[in-house]
């Protein structure tokens, strides 16, 4: 993938592209859902520019399109608010599938349009009829009446059948549509769209998946933390602000349904003659001027909202006697307790349990609060005014009843679109409060966590230390809070760490050349002391190489043979022999064959190289590579089988460098001439070699020794006298 380096030129054209783009996408989706509304075709066309936008941008340009679009689809359609979280709905299950099933072949594509279409179909019916209790769509509704189903649980289920075969066949315009317009579009303006929210290089595929890989062993991400808090604290504030608002409009509209009530109270208690309440209980309608009073109270219940009863009675101190009693209101019926209306003029009914505390008052002619009462059928608030004959006596009340059940159910109405539409809104806060802490917190601190732990596994390898501070400048953070500056802080101290090893390293570097330098002069001393010997450091050193590089190929001893133990082995290779400088001229030199009491002298050599080297590397100090050296000057004349000196050790308790400079040591001296014996070919030290494997040597340096033969050929041919 292209380097991309953020500029604050493309950050803003990113931001213009994609506020362009949003703005398209709701213009796409208010116009074709215009038409679509207009012509009263059952399909919506209103999630195209949502598919386009969130297929390029992600889900919270997605969301904000969808949002957006059915908000401004309320100017000629009243009900497109409720289903924005179907919209929402589509733009996440979009980017779901650009992102893991990519829409370039038939397969995904058909995928895609089935699962949309059926989702989207079963949300948006089951809105239809939670919320209006039938279709919207006049087509589908004659479709039904046409196949005689239009009631019951049958008919729910085969409109939302029907909803979802027409949605799929909608999605499916929609997402050809976009598909076309994805094609279509210029691949620069597509990628500005698509990289408009990071505030740092976007991470590529192979980024992505290795910080998957580094955050594996994490229980519970940032990423999943603040989206569970946010969807909490947006959630539950939601519900808690509708709930405050909804209850605080009941309240009041129910106050203004008891206002209502109250003067309609006083107002039929003004247009009643009192002087003939007497005779309305005893002959009904048939005195004079009833009917037209009777008119009158239905004139004042029709005109007060919410009103669903009127009437006038007689307060006793054991029940009521009705005077007046208006029929239900029709438009509350259903919400009023069925009888509960209808009273004859003079007809008796007992005092309701709620109104006993009040009858004093009553019988009084004092005003009383309104009183809620409820029971299984109906749910009241009831207020009554006294009526008073011309000597100031109370003759009866005038009763208004506003039904709280009809209230209620539009309350509750109110609340489900309210619910519905927020849902839809909730997504949209969601959506923008994770997008924002994504680009702006979490993915810089992923990637910023993913090349600390890459410049922590790089160890004291250079090359990829300064490979690591490169990508680290290359993230480029610009979120203008304590994310970038936590970001600069550690480009600049891993900057401040590598240059500081890069200069540790040429230190080291130089102390090693002195040190290579030294350990060469003092083998070069007792090389020139040893006339026996021709080259003979040169050419161990470079046999030990071969045994040791074999052995790590071959994967044998892996938790001993690291990077810096072959460098120590080899490099440490020429003082194996360093002893041999206490060993005097005439044992050192002889031409013949050794006594034995020259042989034990010669032999020597290995416990003084082990001296020499012990002083050394006390001098030094630390764990160094001069352990090993003092290993092979020790215990290069050591056996496999035990047999070996100077301390007899076996097996693996032989250091394994003593154990490589044997096999290099004794065929370099078999196939090198010495004063007295003449150099043995290399097939036949071949041969001793093999001879000794498992006794004298380890068999598994002898092995990769075998298994490197034509680079060994190419060391004795370029030091040997002889041309093989």
């Amino acid at each position: 993938m292209k380097e991309y380096k953020v500029s604050k030129h493309e950050m803003n054209r990113s931001a213009l592209f994609r506020a362009i783009a949003v703005f398209l996408g709701v213009g796409v989706n208010v116009v074709l859902a215009y038409v679509s509304y207009q012509t009263g075709l059952p399909v919506y066309w209103d999630t195209i520019g949502t598919v386009v936008v969130a297929g390029i941008g992600g889900v919270f340009p997605g969301i904000a399109v969808a949002i957006a679009s059915n908000l401004l689809c309320m100017l000629f359609n009243p009900n497109a608010a409720c289903f924005g979280i179907v919209n929402a709905l589509v733009a996440i299950i979009t980017v779901m599938f650009v992102k893991k099933r990519p829409l370039n072949n038939a397969r995904n594509i058909i995928f895609c349009i089935l699962t949309i279409g059926f989702i989207s179909g079963l949300v948006s019916g089951l809105i239809q009829y939670i919320m209006f209790g039938k279709p919207q769509s006049d087509m589908i509704t004659a479709l039904l009446e046409s196949w005689g189903i239009t009631e019951g649980v049958g008919a729910v289920f085969v409109f939302l059948g029907i909803n979802i075969v027409f949605n799929i066949f909608d999605k499916g315009i929609c997402i050809g549509l976009a598909i076309l317009i994805w094609h279509v579009m210029p691949q620069k303006i597509s990628d500005a769209i698509a990289n408009s929210g990071w505030r740092q290089k976007p991470l590529t595929d192979e980024e992505r998946k290795a910080i998957d890989n580094w955050s594996d062993g994490i229980r519970l991400s940032a990423r999943r933390r603040m989206l569970i808090i946010m969807v909490i604290m947006v959630v539950a504030s939601s519900i808690i602000t509708a709930w405050i608002g909804i209850r605080r409009y009941y309240e009041n509209v129910k106050q203004e349904r008891i206002e209502v009530a109250t003067n309609a109270a006083k107002f039929a208690a003004s247009v009643v003659d009192t002087s003939k309440v007497a005779d309305y209980i005893k002959f009904g309608e048939s005195v004079p001027g009833y009917k037209e009073t009777e008119e009158m109270l239905y004139h004042i219940r029709d005109n007060a909202p919410g009103v669903s009863y009127l009437y006038v009675l007689k307060v006793g101190r054991e029940g009521s006697t009705f005077i007046f009693d208006l029929d239900t209101d029709p438009k509350f019926e259903g919400y009023v307790a069925e009888g509960a209306s209808g009273y004859e003029p003079g007809e008796f009914v007992p005092i309701e349990e709620a109104f006993e505390e009040y009858l004093d008052d009553m019988l009084e002619g004092k005003e009383i609060p309104p009183i809620e009462s409820d029971d299984a059928l109906s749910w009241l608030v009831t207020v009554y005014y006294p009526m008073f004959d011309e000597e100031g006596n109370v003759v009866c009340y005038a009763g208004a009843d506003v039904s709280i059940n009809y209230l209620s159910d539009f309350i509750g109405d109110f609340a489900n679109r309210v619910l519905v539409i927020m849902s839809g809104i909730m997504l949209l806060i969601i959506a923008y409060g994770m997008w924002t802490i994504n680009y702006y917190t979490v993915y810089p601190l992923e990637t910023l966590g993913l090349h600390i732990r890459e410049f922590i596994s790089a160890g004291d390898d250079q090359k990829k230390l300064d490979g690591v501070v490169d990508r680290f400048k290359d993230v480029d953070v610009r979120t203008h809070d304590e994310v970038e500056a936590l970001y600069r802080d550690l480009t600049e101290m891993t900057i401040n760490q590598t240059e500081q090893l890069r200069s540790i390293r040429r230190l080291s570097d130089s102390t090693l050349q002195m040190q290579e330098g030294l350990i060469i002069t003092m083998a070069d001393l007792v090389e020139n002391r040893d006339e026996n010997t021709g080259a003979h450091i040169q050419k161990t050193a470079a046999y030990v190489k071969i045994i040791v590089e074999g052995l790590k190929q071959k994967g044998y001893y892996a938790d001993r043979i690291t990077p810096k133990y072959m460098s120590d082995v080899v490099r440490s290779a020429p003082l194996h022999d360093v002893g041999k400088i206490n060993i005097p001229d005439n044992v050192l030199n002889k031409p013949g064959k050794l006594t034995d009491e020259e042989f034990e002298i010669m032999k020597s050599h290995t416990t003084a190289g082990k001296q020499i080297l012990d002083k050394a590397i006390d001098t030094v100090g630390g764990g160094n590579y001069l352990k090993e050296a003092r290993n092979m000057a020790a215990y290069h004349h050591e056996r496999w089988d035990g047999k070996g000196y100077p301390e007899g050790l076996h097996g693996e308790v032989i250091p394994l460098s003593a154990r490589i400079m044997a096999v290099a040591d004794v065929f370099d001296a078999l196939t090198s001439s010495r004063v007295y014996k003449p150099a043995f070919s290399i097939e036949k030290a071949l041969s001793i070699i093999e001879e000794g494997k498992g006794t004298q040597f380890d068999a598994k340096c002898v092995e990769v020794f075998m298994d490197n033969l034509p680079r060994v050929r190419v060391i004795h041919k370029k030091y040997s006298e002889e041309q093989f």
